[in-house]
């Protein structure tokens, strides 16, 4: 039978409060996860977790990797590779990087490679403001590769989730043989608080076939076993469509439908396990629900507190997980809501799927690389009530 599955890690990091930069916690949550092979190239908001990842991979044991690329494309590229010989992998980049990587994104998709891409958002487009924060990058992380594929992205809001939500995305990765993404922004990924590090940490170890076991690594099964590289098992890998052992079949219907209905089975089928969102103060019936995701969630909480001590009935619906879009926690949240906000720093990318939901949705839309204050917010639940 194969092997895999959940494990208890002692914390590379002595447990204890620390505080700490978002880009450093990403990293501290790579190593907890179990990351063995980091590879990328330095950009401006994600080099911090680049720099700390390298300097803690020298400070403990050996079996870790890192390295340096030419560029993104050779990041991601190499990423790929490292999982395929059975490493846990991850890159960091910006939204720049992130255009690069698309191609080799889709390829992952199609070989069902766990890699996980921490887009740290910036101000765009092109090379647009380095420094400056934005949640431009959302769509993109979903559709920007060509065909009929999925991937999970989650949205951190506070420098413990760029830690716990790191770990989580190695998970999902693992457990679904998926690329993951975490779309932080620039203001949570350089903003400094404290973090709590555990003493112990629950990861999830990919299903791979014993030495001898011969088994499809590319059907048979929703997620099938991944085995790797230089174990002894004759592997053929394809961005091409494929059959089960990995053959290219690309002029077979039967085939195409396979593969494509199995990518989506494995995310959709699993929702429960992979969606989460955060409810505040959405209990009864709501003047407004505010919906927000990021940084930007930050400010949406303080002005739903201040919105509620002014007699104003407001809610915050917080998007932990951005793809697959959590509908069904959307939709149970909006029946019991008057009107819906949509704060975004981007031009209203969020916003058109929670119309899909709930049509009379309005945003509230900053892209000036400048962060949405709380004030601002409340002056969109004013408006709209």
């Amino acid at each position: 039978m194969p092997q895999g599955g959940w494990i208890t890690r002692k914390s590379p990091l002595a447990p204890g409060r620390y505080f700490m930069q978002g880009d450093e916690a990403c990293a501290e949550g790579a190593i907890a996860a179990g990351c063995n092979y980091y590879a990328g190239y330095p950009i401006t908001p994600a080099s911090e977790i680049m720099h700390h990842i390298c300097k803690r991979f020298l400070e403990l044991a050996e079996g870790r990797v890192f390295i340096q690329m030419e560029d993104e494309i050779g990041s991601i590229a190499s990423c790929i590779g490292a999982s395929w010989a059975g490493a846990k992998a991850m890159t960091a980049t910006s939204g720049p990087g992130i255009s690069l990587m698309l191609e080799n994104i889709g390829y992952a998709i199609m070989t069902e490679v766990p890699v996980v891409v921490v887009d740290v958002q910036r101000a765009g487009p092109s090379t647009g403001q380095a420094t400056r924060p934005a949640q431009g990058d959302v769509m993109q992380l979903h559709w920007g590769t060509h065909g009929d594929g999925e991937v999970i992205v989650l949205a951190p809001w506070s420098v413990q989730e760029m830690f716990d939500l790191t770990i989580r995305a190695f998970n999902l990765a693992e457990m679904f043989r998926v690329p993951v993404f975490l779309a932080a922004d620039e203001a949570v990924g350089h903003m400094r608080e404290s973090l709590e590090i555990p003493a112990e940490v629950r990861t999830y170890e990919r299903v791979k076939p014993l030495p001898g076991e011969r088994l499809p690594p590319f059907g048979g099964a929703e997620v099938p076993p991944m085995p790797a590289f230089g174990e002894g098992h004759r592997l053929l890998v394809t961005g091409s469509t494929h059959d089960e052992w990995g053959y290219r079949r690309t002029i077979s219907s039967e085939a195409q439908a396979s593969l494509v209905s199995r990518f989506k089975a494995k995310i959709f089928n699993h929702l429960d396990e992979i969606v989460r969102v955060e409810k505040r103060f959405c209990e009864g019936e709501l003047d407004v629900l505010v919906v927000a995701y990021g940084f930007t969630a930050r400010s949406a909480l303080a002005a739903v507190r201040e919105a509620r001590n002014r007699g104003i009935k407001a809610g915050l619906l917080r998007l932990q997980t951005l793809w697959p879009f959590p509908e069904r926690e959307l939709a149970e949240a909006v029946k019991y809501a008057r009107a819906v906000l949509v704060p975004e720093m981007n031009q209203g990318q969020m916003l058109r799927e929670v119309q899909r939901i709930f049509p009379q949705a309005v945003g509230y839309n900053k892209t000036n690389g400048e962060v949405i204050t709380p004030p601002e917010i409340s002056g969109a639940i004013e408006q709209i009530r």
